[in-house]
């Protein structure tokens, strides 16, 4: 199966220091890889790049038979859909002033997602669903919910993107052991259903 994703001598530095040098790494549609490392050697910064927050200093990123270094604008914006990330903080990345629901529709109104917005309602609690949790959860807040249920969240809001590759970056490292089973349990069935591919820094 030809890659989705590819790496190609990918080097990354702040100024004079070089953070990340010589990189190669391809993943295939469904597959999983890991990247390991000590910490600060560079792994949360190439997650980023995958996602264009960082600008590598030399290589190439190709996605799906493109390089992502020389888009647009509004290639790159289309293309933001398709690698969404999960963090290690859910609380931190979770709007406190939104609810689940509003966390949710507000990814798919930007990029025209749904005809309209009860559609994306609809949508939205689909994915709710599909992440195990409850109904009731679109109309709460983030600080309502445990790490894992959070996370699950954070989850879903990537999935309304139908995103290809998701990047966790340590996404499962704050939590407990057994709550961390169970998510990764749910990123094994979502592959499994959807066809992600996944980078786990």
């Amino acid at each position: 199966m030809a890659p989705l994703l590819e790496l190609s001598g990918v080097t990354i530095a702040f100024g004079d220091l070089p953070v990340v040098e010589a990189l190669d790494l391809s993943i295939a549609p469904g597959e999983s890889l890991g990247v390991v490392g000590e910490s600060g050697s560079g792994k949360t910064t190439m997650g980023l790049t995958l996602l264009r927050l960082h600008e590598p200093t030399g290589g190439e990123v190709i996605f799906d038979g493109q390089n992502l270094l020389k888009m647009g604008d509004r290639e790159r914006q289309l293309m933001r859909r398709r690698i969404q990330v999960v963090f290690q903080n859910p609380y931190a990345s979770l709007n406190p002033r939104f609810t689940i629901g509003q966390t949710l529709i507000e990814p798919m109104a930007i990029h025209g997602i749904g005809a309209h917005t009860a559609e994306r309602e609809d949508r939205a609690r689909a994915l709710l669903a599909k992440v195990g949790l409850p109904p009731e959860t679109f109309f709460k807040y983030p600080h309502e919910f445990s790490g894992g249920q959070r996370q699950r969240v954070a989850i879903a809001r990537c999935l309304t993107l139908e995103p290809e590759v998701l990047v966790l970056d340590e996404a499962v490292s704050a939590l407990d052991v057994s709550v961390q089973a169970q998510v990764l349990n749910l990123l094994r069935d979502l592959q499994d259903e959807l066809g992600l591919a996944y980078v786990f820094i």
